[in-house]
């Protein structure tokens, strides 16, 4: 084919050989590469395919998206901060069910994390909760803060932190601030000079104008962290940006939820902003008004996983699957994409079949439309299996919510979609404790109330020409 075009374009027939020599060279590097590194067969399959029947540009499009060229910088990253955290006993995982005292157990075997003790818990529903509270601990802020966001907007809120991040500054506090190098843009990104302006230490992770580092441009630092003088920590699934605040939205609004918390587990909060700290800068956060003594502050056990296409990959795919498989009674779900794989088909379904009763809620409409076709073709795989799917009205649900048997529960950063699984850096916080767990509870039960069940007949009663658009959207779930 190539030759017969280079024939057309009237060149030399010997720079038609080179450029075939030149696409089997590359189909064939490509070829090795995938058979040796990617994991999942169909993954593999697919690239290899698209090396061998796109020529040139095959190998173009796997350099760029299929390799994953993180794992050899942060396997050899520290964690300045995993000696330092003092973890009180756990007591108040003995009085827990058999099932959640062993998912306590296995998180430890997939996260390398303990469940800590001594932890208040603070659910945070709404921007306008969320963000006078988050200012509040700014403002308030003695030594240090570290702040990751993967949107930090331009616009009143987000002026508003940076008055207070500034102020602080002025007032002697170390401060660090991460924006993702896609997330709060790529090219204009007046929010990091005004905080460079206000002389604090402001990064963006994985920007690049190198060529031969643009495959880091398909990987995102979706997480969302505050820490505050090491002792107070949020995270959650809210951005830096109006739209999250009811009162202050000029647009559509966005609901969300996150979460204060205080005592030891916010050492792993730290401890998950310096490592990627690090990453960026090269700059190892070890002094100690980055790692103060941490006291108890209540008597939630919680903790955290990190997550991301690094040393830390499928350790929340992992995690999800073994909370699936331990749950008894409930499992209950919130997520603005649900797109997850095989493995966490196969082990919802198998929930179901033990009796378990499986609510998930989703947006009506996203904020991706073609997210939303991918997700209605995903949701046959799962209607009419004792699950319930819920489709939330409007306000975009933004949330990221999982409660299991009323006794545990997940707040944090990750969507059930291959990105948050696969290709972002997460973070997500484990609770076990009826009281936190029910307070989420009945944010779902209030989500469900404004909420319509989606059933098997109604996604058969859209047009045919609308499941193929659904269906072929949802052949990119890989990359989604």
């Amino acid at each position: 084919m190539i030759k017969w075009l280079m024939s057309i374009a009237g060149s030399p027939e010997w720079i038609s050989w080179v450029i075939l020599a030149a696409y089997q060279v590359v189909a064939i590097a490509v070829t090795i590469h995938v058979l040796l590194r990617q994991r999942n067969v169909r993954t593999a399959l697919g690239w290899i395919g698209i090396a061998w029947f796109s020529p040139i540009l095959g190998g173009f499009l796997y350099y760029a998206f299929g390799i994953n060229r993180v794992a050899r910088r942060a396997i050899k990253l520290e964690r300045p901060g995993s000696a330092r955290v003092r973890s009180p006993a756990i007591e108040c995982l003995q009085s827990k069910r058999p099932n959640i005292g062993l998912l306590a157990e296995m998180g430890f075997e997939i996260s390398g994390h303990p469940v800590i003790g001594g932890n208040r818990v603070c659910v945070l529903h709404g921007g306008d909760i969320a963000y006078p509270a988050m200012l509040s601990a700014i403002r308030g802020a003695k030594k240090s803060i570290a702040l990751a966001s993967y949107i930090f907007r331009n616009d009143e809120i987000g002026r508003a932190f940076i008055e207070a991040l500034v102020e602080a500054r002025s007032r002697g506090v170390e401060v660090c601030v991460l924006l993702d190098g896609i997330g709060s843009g790529y090219f204009h990104v007046g929010v990091l000079r005004r905080l460079r302006a206000g002389n604090i230490s402001a990064e963006r992770f994985l920007h690049t104008w190198l060529p031969w580092r643009m495959p880091f441009l398909n990987i995102r630092n979706h997480k969302k962290l505050l820490i505050v003088d090491g002792k107070t920590g949020f995270t959650g699934g809210m951005n830096i940006g109006s739209e999250y605040s009811g009162s202050r939205a000029r647009g559509a609004p966005v609901a969300d939820v996150h979460a204060q918390l205080d005592g030891p587990i916010v050492g792993q909060l730290m401890e998950s902003f310096a490592q990627d700290w690090s990453f960026t800068t090269d700059q190892i956060l070890d002094q100690e008004i980055w790692w103060p003594a941490i006291l108890p502050a209540g008597s939630v056990c919680a903790r955290g996983i990190s997550s991301g296409p690094d040393v830390e990959i499928n350790k929340l795919e992992t995690l999800l699957g073994a909370v699936l498989a331990q749950a008894r009674n409930r499992i209950r779900i919130v997520t603005p994409y649900f797109l997850p794989d095989q493995n966490l088909q196969f082990a919802i379904a198998q929930a179901g079949l033990r009796g378990v009763t499986i609510d998930i809620v989703i947006p009506e409409h996203s904020d991706l439309i073609f997210l939303d076709w991918a997700v209605r073709a995903h949701l046959r795989f799962f209607i009419g299996k004792s699950t319930t799917i819920y489709a939330s009205k409007a306000p975009f649900d933004h949330a990221k919510l999982m409660t299991v048997d009323g006794e545990w529960a997940l707040i944090g950063s990750s969507n059930w979609d291959p990105r948050s699984l696969r290709l972002n850096f997460e973070f997500d916080v484990e609770c076990y404790d009826e009281n936190v767990t029910a307070t989420i509870d009945a944010l779902i039960d209030e989500k469900i109330a404004r909420s319509r069940g989606l059933d098997h007949k109604a996604l058969l009663r859209v047009p045919k020409w609308m499941r193929l658009r659904d269906a072929a959207a949802r052949l990119f779930l890989p990359y989604l």
